[in-house]
């Protein structure tokens, strides 16, 4: 009985160690302020066709080409057209509490996330109205029309049931078949749509992941306890998904059927080393790219200035970690 108890401390021993083993810190490149969005606060960024965009949860008018030849990127107005969107299913409360942030705050879209299949077709989130816009390269912009069953088996897995607690990123495939949506907190989770003719359906299920629970902050944002885990943006890249775990300040590996966890990679250390360090206790990475060249994180920093005095929204390129995205 002895070695069977001394057998089970020593696994607990070790999986209590494993588990508490610090995840590979990312290697900053270069960081980027962005200059000329009208709302500021960056929520959302996508690399389409070569070419930077982004977007803004206080401009319901415009999302933006972000120009980034140089040290300063600049941000170029791209309208948005299209009519209001149609009906979301949210509860009532949720959507007067969009109009009472609308008069408040500015904006009631909240576009949290942009995305952009292989022939340049982009794709816009507005956690607001729980909605996609499409902005074709060819033709009009136009919302995407959910199947009913969407919101209605969100709701019965414990997600988009708060207030600002929605839709926060998407991502979808080269081929812009399959759809990724990410809901962002309370609980967080994934859920998956495939092009079906004109329209959008969910194969089997909807939500492929779903998860409440807390996750303790890094020690450089101050004495606040646990924060819930979250989802604050998604992107795809070689039959992958990573998400951007704002709270735990890291890029996470999912697998794209499942949403399991594979592989988490840390930006913590750089993000709040002293010099741009911001006065909250709360994550600031909103937006996420993966590419060849890395990861490149967008900062919705609002109205806040960071420890140097700068108040613009900033873009962060990590480089690619040793052996590549997609290895163990």
């Amino acid at each position: 009985m002895r070695k069977w108890k001394a057998w089970l401390f020593l696994l607990a021993f070790n999986a209590t160690a494993v588990s508490a083993q610090a995840i590979d810190e990312l290697k900053l490149v270069a960081e980027y302020p962005v200059e000329g969005m009208r709302g500021g606060n960056l929520s959302g960024l996508a690399v389409c066709q070569g070419n930077f965009w982004a977007v803004s949860d206080r401009d319901d008018d415009r999302y933006y080409r972000l120009h980034s030849e140089g040290p300063i990127w600049k941000a170029e107005a791209h309208a948005i057209t299209a009519l209001s969107p149609p009906e979301s299913h949210l509860p009532w409360n949720q959507r007067v509490f969009v109009r009472i942030a609308e008069g408040r705050r500015g904006g009631s879209l909240d576009l949290e996330g942009i995305t952009c299949d292989r022939a340049g077709n982009r794709y816009l989130v507005s956690e607001g109205f729980a909605a996609v816009l499409q902005d074709p390269v060819q033709g009009k912009q136009s919302w995407i029309k959910w199947p009913d069953q969407l919101m209605s088996e969100a709701n019965r897995r414990g997600l988009l049931t708060q207030f600002n607690s929605l839709y926060e990123g998407l991502t979808v495939s080269p081929d812009g078949q399959e759809l990724w949506l990410a809901a962002e907190r309370q609980r967080r989770g994934l859920l998956t749509l495939f092009k079906q003719g004109d329209g959008w359906v969910c194969q089997k299920q909807c939500v492929i992941f779903a998860e409440g629970g807390t996750k303790p902050i890094p020690p450089a944002l101050g004495k606040r306890g646990p924060l819930p885990v979250d989802f604050s943006d998604i992107a795809y890249y070689q039959g992958k998904l990573f998400t951007l775990e704002r709270a735990a300040h890291q890029v996470c590996r999912r697998d794209p059927k499942s949403g399991r966890s594979e592989r988490c990679w840390s930006f913590a250390a750089t993000l709040l080393a002293p010099t741009r360090h911001y006065k909250q206790n709360w994550g600031l990475a909103e937006a996420l790219w993966i590419d060849e060249r890395g990861a490149w994180i967008g900062l919705d920093t609002g109205d806040l200035a960071r420890a140097d005095g700068d108040t613009r929204s900033y873009v962060l390129h990590y480089a690619t970690p040793t052996g590549g995205w997609v290895l163990p």
